[in-house]
């Protein structure tokens, strides 16, 4: 009988190790999605009772209260627990078009159903359905609570399930607005035509990249070239910060127009978009002529350098700070899609947020 050696069986574990790791968060992705079925359920039959049925004021709570009897130990379902789905039910019930009933419930989960039928107008999309169940209800109320809008709640939606928000950061970038503050940082909805694209992009872009590994001696002044050494020398610490996909090609990436040469700062090719990402950094607050240098980066990288089957080039200005109606009215005649985010080590943050926004070590553990 062959006997393992050491490499061999730690190359065993491995394997076996992320096999039920997937097999996990597959299983838990499942029962978030029956869970989800569930309470859109319980959200439409108490909708109807409720609101238009004979039901009298107190039935919730004493329904409620029936069933804690009924089933000990039964989470979820206290009287605002009941009314949170019913919420739930009515806030989406105009956008997902579909009225469930028990059979659907015993027979099919009902955001399969959803997934396999010809999404309609102001539906969402397969995509936007794929997020939707893998994020959890209470984050879910919380997006409902503060976002009025499909748009604005998608935004966030798309962000909890690509960048797994926790409850605590979710509350903090709702309160702070981020959705709008995101709009107004970057082109993209005037840029790119294409909605499947853009709204991949708006996944991507991030308007606060925190860098871990950064040393800054004095915050006050940052040499650019040091903090471009820093990033090629962490540079999978950098992809994490960003949230992964990307593929690194290169710094001080050489262009050549009309035999004068200039240099992207950093080039990047994001698989999820397929694109290339410039990315320029600034150890200054944003000024208006970032922009249009980028612009003129970008029409560079479509011409010379994006391959036939590739999407359109995406740039990021990464400053120290930024104005942002500056930003805005910088961006207002651009045709080309680029955003303006600002970067800071982690020591930079307020205390109330630094055990709100992951840490690469963390953001690598969940992906």
């Amino acid at each position: 009988m062959l006997q393992l050696n050491r490499a061999e069986y730690i190359e065993a574990v491995k394997a076996i190790k992320e096999a039920i790791q997937i097999s996990r968060y597959n299983a838990a992705k499942l029962v978030n999605k029956e869970i989800l079925s569930l309470y859109y359920w319980v959200g439409n039959y108490v909708s109807v009772n409720s609101r238009i049925g004979a039901w009298n004021t107190h039935a919730i709570e004493t329904i409620s209260r029936q069933l804690q009897q009924e089933l000990p130990g039964l989470k979820g379902f206290s009287e605002t627990g009941i009314k949170d789905m019913r919420i739930f039910y009515e806030a989406w019930s105009p956008y997902l078009n579909w009225q469930p009933t028990v059979a659907d419930l015993k027979n099919v989960l009902p955001f399969d159903q959803l997934a396999n039928r010809q999404p309609i107008v102001a539906d969402l999309s397969t995509s936007d359905i794929e997020c939707f169940v893998q994020v959890g209800f209470s984050l879910h109320r919380q997006v409902i609570r503060y976002a009025s809008t499909l748009e604005e709640r998608l935004f966030y939606i798309r962000q909890c399930a690509t960048h797994f928000w926790t409850k605590d950061r979710l509350i903090a970038n709702l309160k702070a607005d981020v959705f709008h503050k995101d709009a107004a940082l970057n082109n993209f909805q005037v840029a790119i035509p294409d909605s499947q694209l853009r709204d991949k992009a708006l996944q991507v872009f991030r308007e606060d990249v925190v860098l871990d590994f950064l040393k800054l001696p004095d915050p006050d002044f940052v040499d650019e070239i040091d903090v471009e050494k820093q990033i090629v020398k962490n540079i999978k610490d950098f992809i994490m910060a960003l949230g992964g996909d990307f593929s690194f090609m290169g710094n001080q990436y050489r262009i050549v127009v009309d035999g004068e040469e200039s240099f992207i700062d950093l080039l990047f090719f994001n698989r999820r978009l397929r694109s290339l990402v410039a990315i320029e950094l600034k150890s200054s607050k944003f000024k208006p002529e970032y922009a249009g240098k980028m612009n003129y980066y970008l029409f560079a990288l479509d011409e010379y350098v994006k391959m036939p089957d590739e999407n359109p080039s995406i740039g990021i200005i990464l400053c120290r700070s930024m104005n942002e109606k500056k930003v805005e009215f910088s961006f207002r005649d651009m045709t080309k899609p680029m955003g303006v985010a600002i970067y800071r080590s982690s020591s930079e943050l307020p205390e109330a947020y630094q055990n709100i926004l992951p840490s690469a070590e963390e953001l690598r553990k969940l992906l």
